[in-house]
């Protein structure tokens, strides 16, 4: 059995399955099962290359596209091209299931699994925003390492172009302080 990965700051658990290219020269995709909670979901963010595919399977979600939501039931789908603003949400009162294939699928999950730890750490607030000075610094590292896959575009984050001159140098502080990929969300000793 997969083990689900628990992210209680969005709201959601998290099952991943990488689904090998079928054609020569094709991209892996990443399959994101998700279960988002009623108020859960993610802040607006975009991802420069990488396209994803939505299918609600049970429930209802609203998908942010641009500057327009718009909501989708069981059996409906939902396809976001890449560098496209997104987000969504469930503001129903029951769980919704959702398939999302990522193509391609880049550091997408090592992403969500960094970010769900940082969440059950208690290092979030709500919003996804750092609760300290040294959550600042763990998102930042977190951050940088997939600045080439996702750029978060919520306020109270500064625009994407002070991002790229402020990330780089939160993320070196981050580092010089113990703080990894892979490791985030741990209490610095």
């Amino acid at each position: 059995m997969i083990e689900l990965v628990e992210d209680p700051t969005l709201r959601m658990r998290y099952r991943f399955r990488t689904i090998a290219a079928t054609a020569p020269g094709g991209r892996d995709v990443l399959e994101v099962e998700q279960w988002i909670d009623p108020g859960g979901g993610v802040t607006p963010h975009r991802h420069p290359s990488m396209e994803e595919r939505f299918e609600v399977l049970d429930g209802t979600v609203e998908f942010l596209a641009g500057r327009r939501w718009t909501a989708a039931s069981a059996g409906e789908r939902v396809v976001i091209a890449a560098g496209v603003r997104h987000a969504f949400r469930n503001r129903s009162d029951a769980v919704a299931h959702v398939i999302c294939h990522a193509d391609p699928g880049l550091t997408l999950q090592p992403f969500l699994e960094d970010a769900a730890a940082l969440g059950r750490a208690g290092l979030t607030t709500r919003r996804a925003m750092p609760r300290s000075l040294d959550a600042l610094l763990q998102a930042a590292v977190l951050a940088e390492q997939h600045r080439a896959m996702v750029t978060l575009l919520f306020p109270p984050l500064p625009p994407p172009a002070l991002q790229r001159l402020l990330l780089p140098v939160l993320a070196r502080w981050g580092r010089r302080r113990g703080h990894r990929p892979g490791q985030l969300g741990d209490r610095p000793r």
